[in-house]
């Protein structure tokens, strides 16, 4: 296989203006995936009651789209600039599909990973793309029990995107914190608030991206990829951040799927302002080197096991901060973005978001609360399914 890197494509629907997708500067798009789970056991649906709903949901979301297992469906807003709008627009999505949902007796929830899919009752949508996916990954493809919000948004200069990537990687776990949603995995309280990193880390090209010099170095790797037969594009790099393969972004992949929809337009109100104050301030991290890699991926890890409660490590100070002192040191950080952006009541979202308990705090809740009332172990977590199916339509 002797392929060139493909060009960046700009697909027909997003050509509205010359220059397509990103003219009108920092435009996001969301994309949203979901699970699905019987109403009656919490477990993922047969492969037959997932087609049917599939085939309803395609005729009533038009944006919707299958996912890697049949069990699960993805969602993606319009590029714009109104997060009110994405919001309206996410939430008209969710909520015809939960009823979609309903018609086959089922319940569509977001969450990062699935409080009682079993791997072995997985089945692999029937399309080239996952059939590839799966004859690679083989076991690990049905294990994938796992969902995220993935935000793009775009790049002043879509050439330099990899120095911009770079000096966004010490972000990561702060997004992480505000998303993590993850507790349970097959029937199992993990013990961590955060698993999905730990599930998805089983794949390869998976985790913090490699710290590459600039734009030419990054499609030296990428080409010699293709040209070994390894991957097809770029689209199978599936790193926290990456550069878009399709568009001309830089898209946060560490998420978790957000239960409560403004929870994650809010995070990516963050991202967005964040996006834009490191494009106007070139010092920021420019010096980002393995140890801060080491250091985000350490920090993740502490994300996972605490959640908002996790402390960071700070190479800047020595020693560790709270995910609230991050936060805040971010939201000074991005005021004038914010300002510039007209985001101010979105992005005040994510300080009450460290303030109340988590998607995975709610969640264990719901499970514990279950469990004292002397449910037993799969009732309770079928509670779990059944609060998070109404946070989601909600």
């Amino acid at each position: 296989m002797n392929e060139a890197v493909p060009p960046v494509v700009v697909p027909c629907d997003l050509r509205g203006r010359p220059g397509g997708l990103m003219d009108d500067g920092f435009q996001f798009g969301i994309e949203e995936e979901f699970f699905l789970a019987d109403v009656s056991t919490g477990a993922s649906p047969d492969g037959a009651t997932a087609d049917r709903f599939h085939a309803r949901a395609e005729k009533r979301v038009e944006a919707s789209s299958h996912e890697l297992l049949k069990g699960q469906i993805e969602i993606q807003t319009e590029p714009g600039t109104d997060f009110d709008a994405a919001c309206a627009e996410l939430r008209r999505m969710r909520q015809t599909l939960a009823k979609t949902a309903e018609a086959e007796g089922l319940l569509l929830f977001a969450a990062g990973s699935h409080p009682l899919a079993q791997a072995r009752s997985q089945e692999i949508t029937e399309a080239e793309r996952y059939e590839k996916l799966q004859a690679e990954l083989r076991i690990i493809a049905e294990r994938s029990m796992v969902c995220a919000t993935h935000i793009h948004v775009s790049a002043p200069e879509p050439d330099a995107r990899i120095q911009l990537m770079n000096r966004l990687i010490p972000f990561l776990p702060l997004f992480y914190a505000l998303s993590v949603a993850s507790p349970f995995w097959q029937g199992q309280d993990t013990g961590l608030k955060g698993f999905r990193p730990s599930a998805f880390s089983e794949w390869p090209r998976m985790g913090v991206p490699e710290l590459f010099a600039d734009q030419d170095e990054y499609r030296h790797y990428v080409t010699l990829m293709v040209d070994a037969g390894v991957i097809r594009d770029s689209s199978f790099l599936w790193w926290h951040i990456r550069p878009s393969e399709h568009y001309p972004t830089i898209e946060l992949r560490i998420c978790d799927a957000a239960p409560r929809v403004e929870d994650g337009v809010a995070i990516a109100a963050l991202y967005q302002a964040l996006l834009r104050c490191a494009s106007r301030m070139p010092g920021l991290n420019g010096g980002v080197g393995p140890v801060d890699r080491a250091v985000c991926t350490s920090n993740i890890w502490q994300v996972q096991q605490f959640g908002r409660d996790a402390k960071l490590i700070d190479p800047a100070r020595g020693g560790t901060i709270s995910v609230v002192e991050k936060l805040e040191a971010t939201l000074d950080l991005v005021a004038e973005d914010v300002d510039a952006l007209g985001s101010a009541s979105w992005v005040a979202r994510t300080r009450e978001m460290v303030a109340r308990p988590s998607a995975a705090e709610r969640q264990l809740e719901t499970y514990r609360q279950a469990r004292a009332a002397g449910t037993r172990d799969r009732d309770a977590m079928l509670a779990v399914v059944t609060m998070l199916a109404d946070e989601t339509k909600a």
